[in-house]
């Protein structure tokens, strides 16, 4: 006899995770992977994915790294065709791949502050926009075919944030009054058009049983300065920010057959910063 639990596994699905060696991706590799899925960890960074590939192998867990450039549209042919070769199907997207600045203490190295709008430059925002608006739309136009060709089903998740429903408060990037960084412009823009991409897929492909959903995190720590983890707590009704691995149960849900009823949706996960 089946149970609730069962809608959750993954067995014989492939998934495929861009941005997979990331500080989200590489939870969300783990996830499907334990949940009964073949992952490819697909990334920009070719080292990177295929320390995480081997991470989940080293486990009993099977994976293969796979370097993708999300702007190429020969690349995102080319992953498909070595994720079938590799697996045989694909049954599952993430679209994690995102430029995203994050503000941690070795952000002004970086060169991501301060990032204010009257002075941004045209070229990082066009290379944001190739990325996370361009490059999902290429990976997924490339990974939907076999989906269909499998009866039109699978589902697809795209990652947005909360500055996609919200603008981003430029108050929490202060320190002692003095301003240490901007969330630039791109990133708002961009995350916002993530839902748009979202709505239309999922009505696209009405009639079919292919699904598509956003997945919506609030601020994961990783290493940010402590008085930007004091100035968002402060923002948060759970008074915190979020531990990397508190995305895993909503993307679980939303790649398994347990949201069988859901597409089109937007899930939130972000500690209640969008609710006050």
């Amino acid at each position: 006899m089946s149970t609730v639990f069962d809608l959750f596994r993954l067995q014989d699905r492939v998934a495929v995770v861009t941005g997979g060696a990331g500080l989200l991706g590489r939870e969300f590799c783990r996830t499907l992977a334990e949940a009964g899925a073949s992952v490819v960890v697909a990334d920009l960074a070719a080292g990177p994915a295929g320390e995480t590939a081997d991470s989940l192998t080293a486990a009993g867990l099977r994976a293969s790294p796979f370097a993708l450039d999300v702007t190429d549209p020969a690349s995102c042919g080319l992953l498909v065709e070595t994720t079938l070769r590799t697996f045989g199907r694909l049954d599952v997207l993430v679209n994690s791949a995102a430029l995203d600045p994050k503000f941690d203490a070795d952000a002004v190295a970086r060169g991501i502050a301060p990032g204010k709008f009257e002075e941004y430059p045209l070229e990082q925002w066009q290379a944001a926009l190739n990325v996370n608006l361009t490059g999902m739309f290429l990976v997924t136009q490339a990974c939907v075919r076999p989906m269909l060709d499998q009866g039109s089903q699978g589902s697809i998740i795209n990652i947005c944030s909360t500055y996609g429903l919200n603008g981003p408060d430029q108050r929490i990037y202060v320190k002692e009054g003095k301003r240490l960084a901007y969330k630039p412009v791109y990133y708002t823009v961009t995350k916002a058009g993530v839902l748009g991409f979202t709505k239309y897929l999922a009505a696209y492909y009405t009639g079919t049983r292919i699904r598509v959903n956003a997945l919506t995190p609030g601020g994961v720590y990783n290493n940010h300065d402590e008085i930007f983890v004091a100035n968002y707590a402060a923002k948060t009704i759970l008074g915190r920010m979020a531990d990397r691995d508190e995305m895993n149960g909503a993307l679980l849900f939303l790649a398994s057959e347990a949201s069988a009823y859901m597409t089109g949706g937007n899930l939130v996960v972000d500690g209640g910063w969008t609710a006050w």
